[in-house]
């Protein structure tokens, strides 16, 4: 008990935290008069009041973080915050029932994407900007953030760190002290996120849309202020701003990290994700937009490229915004794109998915095992860069992607058994694992998961944590093992 009160100590100073967040769309709406201002500062106080009392209550219980505790901060955190998160919806938007209130809260710190919002034009700018304030927190991680203050507070932070990092090669630090490092990933997200509002606002952006949408890029999170999403503005110029952001943080921010600390590219020429992350993307974007063409869905090839390219790389990189409807087009491509998301971007990186770190190992382990079968004493290691791949890794990753193709069909035939028709239920099932947002059918990029009933909202809420805590650090806590002494 004495254990559990420790971690709930931490915990508390994190709602605490995460209150002092809601001061930022209360601000706007003071500035912008949107009416909102009353629904944020009682967020805010239920919010620091029930972080304050759970401080209280748990002051004096403080010792030092174990691997365990990290495991349960991690889950506790991703799973409480989003009640506080969603207050500002379900005290403005009395539509909201709890399930599609919570849904849209723990879409937007999982950095998914998916709504169950209509009407997002008629929206008062502080409710928008909060959507887009969850998504550019959680985007990085909360535990991240958590990690570079917590010291302070007396709470070490390595533990979480190693509970949240996603990515099968946990133990590389950027910096001999962990807060350091979470401090350096924050500058280099906080400095892409300015270069990202400058871009939008050069481009065509309001002020306000140019903030909102920087944050939910760099995020990967798709929430923007418009049904529409992008169709709004339908600029090829402002597309661009957005596939070329998208792309960065699509990238291992480590790699982005080190590679201001050097002043110098050479890192992203290391980095064993990279280059294949970029070339997969280049390929299929120009394979789809062909196909495109050819089947006559554009006339104009230049036109199916544009479409094509934001399109696949908005999904690919698990962001979800849209600039038309996809769902519209030949069924392969979309399937396409969603497979794309399931292992795209890189680990470290803002987006969901197995990571492509684990796709290239497994890819290596396929003709790994086949020139075994061949040449049964061949040694033919996996590698990645001038490293070995330990089995142990390659052990782990197999592990990971039995468990994340079994969470697929468990959630697909769970969605299916509720009512959903199969398309609809897959992709769900894969857009919210993989924090995807948008997915086909009932839930295509045109319309919302507003239709889903209550059962299958929280479904998919509970898929969106599985997929942000990478299945293993969620499904432990389940286990009896981790309650035992």
């Amino acid at each position: 008990m004495i254990q559990f009160f420790a971690v709930v100590n931490v915990l508390s100073k994190m709602i605490l935290a995460f209150g002092f967040t809601m001061f930022v769309p209360l601000g706007i709406s003071f500035w912008m008069n949107d009416g909102a201002d009353s629904v944020f500062s009682e967020s805010i106080i239920i919010t620091l009041g029930c972080g304050l009392i759970l401080w209280l209550v748990t002051r004096y219980c403080k010792r030092e973080l174990q691997i365990r505790d990290g495991f349960l901060l991690v889950v506790l955190v991703w799973s409480v915050l989003p009640v506080f998160a969603m207050l500002p919806l379900l005290f403005f938007l009395p539509e909201l029932n709890l399930s599609m209130a919570y849904f849209e809260a723990v879409s937007g710190l999982t950095a998914t994407g998916g709504t169950v919002l209509t009407g997002l034009d008629g929206l008062p700018p502080s409710i928008n900007l909060w959507r887009g304030e969850m998504v550019w927190l959680g985007g990085m991680g909360l535990i991240v953030l958590a990690v570079a203050i917590l010291p302070l507070l007396g709470v070490g932070g390595r533990q979480i760190l190693k509970a949240e990092t996603p990515g099968p090669m946990k133990e590389n630090k950027l910096t001999p002290r962990i807060a350091e490092t979470a401090k350096g990933l924050w500058l280099v997200y906080a400095g892409l996120t300015l270069a990202c509002v400058v871009a939008y606002k050069l481009a065509g952006m309001n002020w306000f849309d140019a903030v909102m949408h920087a944050f939910t890029t760099l995020g990967l999170g798709g929430f923007s202020s418009h049904d529409a999403s992008f169709g709004y503005w339908d600029s090829a110029l402002i597309e661009l701003v957005a596939i070329v952001f998208m792309l960065i943080a699509g990238v291992n921010f480590a790699t982005h990290f080190l590679a201001w600390r050097a002043k110098s590219l050479f890192s992203y020429r290391h980095d064993p994700e990279a280059r294949l992350f970029v070339f997969i993307l280049l390929i299929s974007c120009f394979g789809l937009a062909l196909y495109l063409w050819l089947m006559g869905v554009y006339s104009d090839p230049f036109a199916a490229l544009r479409y094509a390219s934001f399109n696949v790389i908005s999904v690919a990189t698990t962001t979800g915004y849209s600039s038309t409807d996809y769902n519209l087009w030949p069924i392969f491509i979309p399937l396409w794109m969603m497979f794309l998301s399931s292992f795209c971007t890189s680990s470290g990186s803002t987006g969901g998915g197995i990571k492509m770190i684990r796709a290239r190992i497994l890819y290596q382990q396929v003709f790994r095992e086949m020139i075994t079968i061949m040449h049964p004493r061949a040694i033919s290691p996996v590698k990645l860069g001038e490293n070995v791949v330990s089995n142990k890794i390659i052990f782990a990753v197999l592990v990971f992607l039995f468990i994340y193709m079994a969470s697929i069909v468990l959630m697909t035939l769970v969605l299916t058994l509720s009512g959903l028709d199969v398309v609809t239920a897959f992709s769900a099932a894969v857009a919210c694992i993989n924090n995807l947002g948008p997915g086909l059918n009932q839930i295509g990029p045109a319309t919302t998961y507003a239709s889903l009933t209550d059962f299958q909202t929280w479904v998919c809420s509970f898929a969106m944590l599985l997929g942000r805590l990478e299945f293993f650090t969620l499904l432990i806590v389940f286990t009896p093992a981790f309650w035992r002494k």
